[in-house]
């Protein structure tokens, strides 16, 4: 079976482009917009529409496969490629990808990803989001042309024998953190509540006073909500580098401290705190993460910290896995570009001994939160992102569906 036809067509994804050091730098909320000057090269405006592509294959038997580019909220931050806009992409993919990809047989979705990762305009590859679509779309086709589920030419080109099961779901709730935390409960979520503790000020408070009181809150809440103690969800608060800035960056022992004191309100429920600090670079970044982490760890605190600024690419991932910097790393879908190194990367932390968190962006599509899943039931990370959307109700609902889709489906196949 070969590729007929690429068509490309723009979109919306599930949530909005942020400007986060325009955040950082104090623009502030109004309703769901922000008042400010923009900071970030591209931006209009401190938030804006969230743009996708999505990326079609016509098949030679009229089959039509598809995948949709899309890239995190906050483009341009970290680290990260400039802000994605489809009017600005879809040349790009139609003057260098589709000629490329069209006529070619769909054999391997391995060797058509490392293709498409390998193409360079000007001497520089793809833009994250064009890579990360292209390869969804590919895998799809070559999964239709095999008559697979997607999940099955993963555990099938790399070598894997998967016990497909159901992987945890982690929910975020974006700045509703409390409505949407009893909606994350009442519908069971595994992982919870993500918080979006972006400022020190308003969410974390200088001395940790305002996110303490968020735990003890949260934690009397499931226990008044839930149906019976068995439901004994994993508490995960991404604080945005917010503990740092507010006892020191590399003040491992103050951190150590407040930490400790949250893992402890928390209980009897685990805690992971996600991107306790940001030092604005990836090698100062690594250092104080895994100078953190070992400090946690000797003193035995019941807390996991998850690696998530400047870790970012596959390199990055493994960069930070080999030198213990977090217990667990965000492998945050978008910005790894082509979704086979998503693969390898939840291989390489399973392989490490460091959690797999099957990440990405509340700023995606239906379409890539689906293949994602598709990733996760091949690849087993310890946990798979709830999305798109700043909430639970779409991006749990997506997940959650299509994962049972897949499950009902092999369920049958392996009878």
């Amino acid at each position: 079976m070969k590729i007929k036809k690429i068509i490309c067509s723009g979109g919306r994804t599930g949530f909005f482009f942020d400007d986060q050091r325009a955040i950082k730098k104090g623009a502030k909320a109004d309703g769901s917009a922000y008042i400010g000057a923009p900071v970030t090269d591209g931006f209009k405006a401190v938030r804006q529409a969230g743009e996708s592509i999505s990326v079609m294959v016509l098949l030679e038997d009229g089959q039509v496969a598809y995948g949709d580019c899309a890239a995190v909220q906050y483009s341009g931050a970290g680290g990260r490629d400039p802000l994605f806009l489809a009017e600005d992409f879809i040349p790009v993919i139609m003057e260098h990808v589709a000629p490329m990809l069209e006529g070619k047989e769909l054999n391997s979705f391995r060797e058509l990803a490392a293709e498409v990762e390998a193409v360079q305009v000007d001497g520089k590859r793809l833009h994250t989001a064009i890579r990360y679509g292209v390869t969804q779309a590919v895998l799809d086709a070559v999964a239709k042309a095999k008559k697979q589920l997607m999940c099955e030419v993963i555990a099938d080109e790399y070598g894997l024998k998967p016990e497909y099961r159901q992987i945890p779901i982690f929910t975020q709730s974006g700045d509703n953190r409390y409505d949407n935390s009893d909606k994350m409960i009442m519908k069971g979520a595994d992982v919870l509540p993500h918080a979006l503790i972006n400022n020190v000020d308003t969410k974390l408070g200088k001395d940790g006073s305002i996110l303490l009181e968020y735990v003890k809150w949260l934690r009397d809440r499931i226990i008044a909500l839930r149906h019976d103690e068995t439901y004994q969800p994993v508490l995960h608060i991404d604080v945005y580098g917010t503990i740092g800035m507010a006892f020191g960056v590399n003040n491992y022992e103050a951190m150590a401290d407040y930490i400790a004191t949250l893992a402890e309100a928390a209980k009897p429920f685990k805690l992971r705190i996600e991107g306790p600090m940001d030092s604005e670079e990836r090698e100062a970044q690594m250092k104080a993460l895994a100078a953190l982490t070992a400090e946690v760890d000797r003193r035995g605190i019941d807390v996991e910290l998850v690696a998530d600024e400047w870790c970012n690419t596959l390199e990055d991932i493994k960069y930070f896995a080999d030198n213990k910097a977090g217990h667990m790393v965000q492998i945050k879908t978008p910005d790894l570009g082509g979704i086979n190194n998503i693969v390898e990367a939840v291989l390489y932390c399973k392989e490490k001994g460091i959690g797999a968190y099957q990440g990405g962006t509340c700023n995606e599509t239906d379409r890539s939160a689906q293949v994602c899943v598709n990733l996760a039931m091949a690849t087993q990370p310890d946990q798979i992102l709830a999305k798109p959307g700043m909430g639970v109700d779409e991006g749990y609902m997506i997940v959650y569906n299509e994962m049972q889709r897949i499950l009902a489906q092999l369920a049958v196949k392996n009878a």
